[in-house]
């Protein structure tokens, strides 16, 4: 079937899943008051496919119906570009806000089946088959996939990843007829409430593991027996006055309980294959995913220095202290934005016909945004100083009353009304100070990792040849 309408996409979403928000298990997020608005973004994205088709869709290869190009297993450095042009489209939807739109996850399964060689080693050649086969089905069918690759955490003393066999974390319980059984608990999904299919792969290696955790596999939602658990709602009513982003753009987050779930034999990608689990993840993956990770960050990060630009022009803040934030804010998008342009314009065939970009520049954005984020919020909220608590309700605007009042002492500077400041700076404490923001501001500290594990990871994995090079130069000179 071709790309699908956000219309398409919602009904979908009425199904028999266990998504359970505090005590009360959600039947339809179309229906539940605080899911509403993330389910109808989502939506949203799907229709924008077709309002931008020569940017977003492209022909199947086999079948020529059209489908999302974020499942282009990418051929050529042109496919690369093409590629970031329909990822763009979608991180400006949400200004970045939302990490986990469907394309994140197309993008990371085009990988995978790009690189099925990867999956097939260790006699994993059924796990590969079907996992090429799972990527085709995605794409026709457009489905909405979250994912959880985190091993829930009870005891950090433990470590970050099984030792041996834990039956709390997800483990095969048994094979059965159709295909496996699977018990135990993972984290986190990310827009679970708003998904088709859960899909489960390696997050880290797991060198003294019992091989029954090392499970990769993708199912529905409503399968039985999978439970998701959500945090508690960031999201307030859509009004785009008062709540301009808290209304539309909490994705959920889900703790996952997989209560004696059974995964048909065909959905199965690594089962029980210790090396392949322990493996996959190492080669091209990086290079490939991250091309949306970091055009996600880069959108947020240039509509948050915009946004604090005209927060400042609202009140004409033009001295020094303020001008260096403003500048220290572009410095971080417009890194972003180079990273990535020399991370694509580095692209190569990395094996298999697939082509995926130079991760060098990513992995150095990917172990600084961690750091950039919580400081963003920090510089448009010290920007904003009081003027983000001094802000009217859209419904104090309609008192006739009270209008003349604000109009008169909550101007801004130069033509800017009463009216216009105060969406400005609702809109900056719904970026940097409202539950929403806190939530994001939680989420970038620990995307894909903590900046700390990342930042020791790409010390380990670095290319030393140059900077050694440089150095013994010195060192090995004749006194």
């Amino acid at each position: 079937m071709p790309a699908r309408t956000g219309a398409q996409f919602l009904s979908g979403l009425r199904d028999n899943r266990e998504v359970w928000l505090g005590g009360q298990r959600v039947v339809d997020p179309m229906e539940h008051a605080t899911l509403r608005g993330g389910a109808q973004a989502i939506a949203d994205i799907y229709d924008l496919h077709y309002q931008y088709p020569a940017d977003c869709l492209m022909p199947d290869p086999e079948t020529g119906e059209p489908i999302a190009i974020s499942h282009m297993i990418p051929r050529s450095k042109e496919d690369i570009l093409r590629r970031h042009t329909a990822l763009r489209r979608v991180a400006e939807f949400s200004v970045g806000l939302m990490g986990r739109t469907p394309d994140y996850m197309n993008v990371t399964y085009a990988g995978f089946a790009g690189r099925s060689d990867e999956w097939a080693v260790n006699g994993n050649d059924e796990g590969a088959a079907n996992l090429v086969a799972f990527q085709k089905e995605l794409a026709r069918n457009d489905l909405s996939l979250t994912h959880t690759l985190i091993h829930a955490t009870t005891d950090k003393s433990k470590g970050n990843v099984p030792t041996g066999l834990d039956e709390t974390q997800l483990h095969l319980v048994e094979k059965t007829q159709h295909g496996i059984l699977v018990r135990g608990a993972r984290v986190l999904a990310t827009l679970a409430p708003f998904a088709d299919e859960i899909a489960v792969y390696p997050g880290q290696p797991m060198p003294d593991a019992s091989w029954r955790h090392a499970l990769s596999f993708s199912i529905r939602m409503d399968t039985p027996g999978l439970k998701f658990i959500c945090r508690d709602s960031v999201s307030l009513t859509d009004d785009r006055f008062d709540h301009p982003l808290s209304g539309r753009f909490d994705e959920q987050d889900a703790f996952v309980i997989f209560d004696n779930v059974e995964v048909p034999r065909n959905r199965v990608f690594i089962n029980g294959n210790l090396p392949v689990y322990n493996t996959v993840m190492s080669a091209s993956w990086r290079a490939n995913f991250t091309q949306q990770t970091t055009i996600r960050a880069w959108t947020k990060l240039e509509f948050a220095w915009g946004l604090a630009c005209r927060m400042a022009e609202a009140i004409g803040a033009t001295d020094p202290g303020t001008l260096q934030m403003l500048g220290e804010l572009w410095t971080f998008a417009e890194l972003a934005r180079s990273a990535i342009h020399s991370a694509e314009e580095g692209s190569h065939c990395y094996g298999n016909g697939a082509w995926f970009l130079d991760a060098r520049p990513l992995d150095a954005l990917r172990a600084s945004l961690p750091y950039w984020f919580p400081r963003v919020s920090e510089i448009i909220r010290l920007i904003g100083s009081h003027n983000l608590l001094a802000t009217p309700a859209a419904e104090a605007f309609d008192d006739p009353a009270l209008r003349p009042l604000i109009d008169r002492y909550l101007r801004g500077a130069g033509d800017t009304t009463a009216f216009d400041r105060a969406r400005i700076f609702r809109l900056g404490w719904d970026f940097a100070g409202s539950a929403l923001a806190s939530r994001n501001e939680q989420y970038e500290r620990f995307y894909l990792t903590s900046g700390a594990r990342t930042r020791q990871s790409v010390q380990l994995r670095a290319d030393r040849t140059t900077a050694d090079r440089l150095v013994d130069r010195f060192l090995t000179e004749s006194l």
